[in-house]
């Protein structure tokens, strides 16, 4: 396999090099388990159909699949193009440092300045943040606009307590207490330090497999070609039976956001924004999250799951849930049954940050 990247080579293949991550759900600890579970299955193509931080995405094009990357979120795309579709093109340090400096020719508004004043980021850091994606809007080739805004995303994380947009809560980070949790020194250490951090990180994962490797931005009902892919791995947001569901679309609206103001700029953010609450997520009703809902809705769920199975019946399907969420682990190996001659359930004990329990990773391997 012809591979062009700078990381060691492990059983012959290359030894992966990820971005840390700090995203809700994602399988940067469980994808080897995952993969080892299914090395048994014969497969040139792959669907990562909620591909979230990319993690399963990349696994498969460092084993040489074609590998198709899809997210309904706009940040999560420009992920997948950063380190899916994208096989040759790096941030060089000239590129870093235009993008994190102030020039006389370039255009600056104050949106987040104003807007979100208090709310997430210190006064600096808003600025800091206008600044920084009107220069990405000045980078004239797409990847590197991707591996840009693949950094920022990471850095706005690190620097929240949380690592989420969920509340409004920067008195967290300037309230001088004992702390149980957290780490205020990572919270205050400046943006231009975690940016550069960071668009090192994506650009040592930057490879070409020599296969077509693509990012798409779509509902996963509206993918095209939905038969097109040998396997097909399903990751959508968990549903608890304890807690309800996992909102990406109020946890992270605030990246989300970022992309509508590079691309369409701060009026665009602004018309979206629901005033009348106090994180100013994004407002209820729009068409994206019209989307999402069918997996943070208890009473659409069962349905979701069904109709993707169904899409999808002429793939290989590999479903990751766990134990807690809601639909069961019975009722999803159910609604495979009535698809596929051979469903697999493969469990493993587990503990997600944040979450107090211990509970099984599910992997459903359908075929």
């Amino acid at each position: 396999m012809a591979v062009t990247v700078r990381q060691l080579t492990l059983d012959g293949f290359v030894k992966p090099c990820l971005p840390s991550t700090r995203y809700v759900g994602s399988k940067e600890k469980l994808v080897e388990w995952i993969w080892k579970n299914i090395e048994f299955l014969d497969f040139e193509t792959v669907l990562d159909a909620f591909g979230g931080t990319g993690i399963f995405a990349y696994y498969s094009k460092i084993r040489g699949k074609s590998v198709t990357y899809n997210d309904v979120f706009r940040w999560n795309y420009y992920i997948g193009l950063a380190m899916i579709e994208n096989s040759n093109v790096l941030l060089t340090d000239e590129d870093i440092e235009f993008i994190i400096r102030k020039h006389d020719w370039v255009s600056y508004d104050d949106f987040i300045q104003r807007t979100f004043k208090g709310i997430y980021y210190l006064d600096h850091e808003n600025a800091w943040l206008d600044m920084v994606i009107a220069n990405i809007r000045e980078l004239d080739n797409i990847y590197k606009r991707a591996l840009a805004l693949a950094a920022l995303f990471q850095a706005c994380l690190v620097k929240r307590p949380f690592n989420l947009f969920h509340r409004a809560n920067l008195y967290m980070r300037l309230a001088n207490v004992k702390r149980s949790f957290g780490n205020k020194t990572t919270w205050d250490r400046p943006f231009e330090y975690y940016f550069k951090k960071f668009a090192r990180e994506y650009n040592a994962c930057v490879f070409s497999n020599g296969k077509r490797c693509k990012s798409l931005n779509y509902d996963v009902f509206e993918i095209p070609n939905p038969e097109g892919y040998d396997l097909v791995y399903i990751d959508p947001p968990y549903f608890s039976r304890r807690k309800g569901p996992t909102d990406y679309y109020l946890y992270y609206h605030f990246l989300e956001g970022l992309c509508i103001y590079l691309e369409k700029g701060s009026k665009a953010w602004d018309k979206l924004i629901d005033y009348n609450r106090k994180p100013r997520p994004l407002k209820h009703g729009t068409d994206l999250e019209r989307k999402t809902l069918p997996w943070i809705r208890k009473e659409l769920i069962h349905k979701a799951f069904d109709r993707l199975f169904k899409r999808f019946s002429d793939s290989i399907l590999v479903v990751s849930y766990n134990s807690e969420g809601i639909p069961s682990e019975i009722e999803i190996k159910s609604m495979l049954e009535s698809y596929k001659n051979n469903v697999i359930v493969k469990k493993l004990r587990y503990k997600y940050v944040l979450s107090p329990n211990e509970i099984y990773e599910l992997l459903f391997i359908a075929y």
